[in-house]
């Protein structure tokens, strides 16, 4: 089977954790240890948890549990990018396509969850 780095979801993730690491330079000084902490770690997470599940493809509930997480995780980064918005720190485009990165995300883990023999 390849490595976590090839899998589309990583990749997509990957993606979206740099946007939301490059978009949030710029967000207010006051923000950086709570807003932009926030966003970055959770953002980041869902990578790191699908690299950890991937190791963990030969037992399906490990797998699982740690796609799971990975979903989690981005469900709280869409959390927080909504709360961007609310505050004027970022564009409705932006939110819009950030927040089209995450579902799109979701659902390439949610497949995965729904099929982890095929990742075995």
């Amino acid at each position: 089977m390849g490595k976590f780095r090839e899998l589309i979801a990583y990749k997509k993730g990957f993606a979206l954790l740099m946007d939301v690491f490059n978009l949030t330079k710029d967000f207010p000084k006051s923000e950086q240890y709570s807003l932009v902490d926030q966003m970055r770690r959770s953002s980041r997470s869902v990578c790191s948890s699908i690299g950890e599940a991937y190791k963990k493809r030969r037992y399906p509930n490990h797998f699982i549990s740690k796609l799971s997480d990975a979903d989690m995780e981005n469900g709280e980064t869409q959390v927080w990018l909504d709360v961007a918005l609310a505050c004027n720190y970022i564009s409705e485009e932006k939110f819009n396509y950030l927040d089209a990165q995450c579902e799109e995300i979701s659902k390439l883990l949610n497949f995965m969850i729904s099929h982890p023999a095929k990742f075995a």
